[in-house]
């Protein structure tokens, strides 16, 4: 049946909390669901599961780990991406580490859920993506899904996972619709790439709104002679580097598409990665092609520059398979 991404993501939210006694919600007006993913939940599950809080990320954040590592199974929203800095101490110092420092004598099942990336026109403060910052945290997990059905499964699977888990949903992709199975027992695992669009001429390598980029311009690119195979990776860590090498062992081109910060961002590991394993299978060096260096405008019209775009991942391809201008 085709859904809402955001539903989609609901769905996930009722089915686990109805299976699991010990998860539980709390975040900023969670109850009356600011974001629509949790609206009803308070309807069906009570106060006591979900728990409105203060707008104090660092102590909201701090709650839910000491949460978890009582027994307890909490998905804390916090809202947008860039309020996760201001719980940054709990997740990098308390919910990463607790686990490796008490010997494994703790578990820290927690999920942090947040939307991310550039929506309409939110500014500065809500669309950056902050993504690359949790990957370079030890032992906490990042997903940041594409479409519907890979919303709903992979949320499962985080809610199930002992780990702490960052959860991304891209905020321009709440209204997107596709399938999405009714199956309560839909899981998809964490850290398995897939290959939305097959391709023999480059491998586009991405996540989130920037696989539905990259999916365009495959379109576009294809009445040209150039097949491009879209890789997106759902899972930014762990990230699954066998299936990126088997797409450039096949197509002998790579691209990475984020829409994160060119400097440090998440297309850096991945092109570092390749350079360094997949050297011999490539015709070109590996390249990126990643957000712009500035705070996310406010302006619509601006904003789309600030990011990588359909018409730019096609100008980069034709440039990499030789049918663009010289650079």
């Amino acid at each position: 049946m085709k859904k809402y991404y955001i539903k989609a993501v609901q769905e996930a939210l009722f089915e686990e909390m109805e299976r699991d006694p010990r998860v539980f919600l709390m975040g900023e007006d969670v109850r009356i669901g600011c974001f629509a993913a949790t609206r009803g939940l308070c309807d069906t599950f009570g106060e006591e599961r979900v728990i409105d809080t203060p707008i104090a990320e660092l102590g909201v954040a701090g709650a839910g780990v000491g949460a978890a590592a009582t027994g307890s199974r909490p998905i804390v929203d916090l809202m947008f991406g860039q309020f996760l800095m201001l719980a940054y101490d709990q997740i990098s110092n308390q919910a990463n580490a607790m686990r490796y420092m008490f010997g494994g004598q703790t578990r820290i099942p927690i999920v942090y859920l947040v939307q991310n990336g550039t929506g309409p026109a939110l500014g500065p403060h809500h669309s950056n993506s902050v993504h690359p910052l949790f990957m370079n945290i030890p032992l906490v997990k990042v997903i940041m899904p594409s479409c519907p059905a890979d919303a709903k499964g992979l949320l499962k699977s985080a809610i199930r996972d002992d780990n702490p888990v960052i959860f991304f949903n891209h905020t321009s992709l709440g209204g997107m619709k596709g399938e999405v199975p009714d199956d309560g027992a839909y899981l998809i695992p964490i850290g398995k790439g897939d290959i939305k669009r097959q391709g023999t001429d480059i491998t586009l390598c991405t996540v989130g709104l920037m696989t539905n980029v990259c999916l365009e311009a495959g379109k576009i690119l294809e009445p040209e002679g150039i097949r491009a195979e879209v890789v997106d990776l759902r899972s930014l860590k762990p990230w699954d580097k066998a299936l990126v090498y088997e797409s450039v062992k096949k197509t002998g081109r790579f691209l990475a598409v984020d829409e994160s910060y060119h400097t440090c961002g998440a297309g850096a590991e991945w092109v570092a990665s390749v350079a360094e394993d997949m050297f011999e299978h490539l015709k070109c060096p590996p390249q990126r092609l990643s957000g712009k260096e500035i705070p996310i405008p406010f302006s619509p019209a601006l904003q789309k520059y600030a990011v990588p775009n359909v018409e730019a991942v096609v100008d980069r391809v034709k440039r990499m398979v030789g049918r663009g201008a010289p650079r």
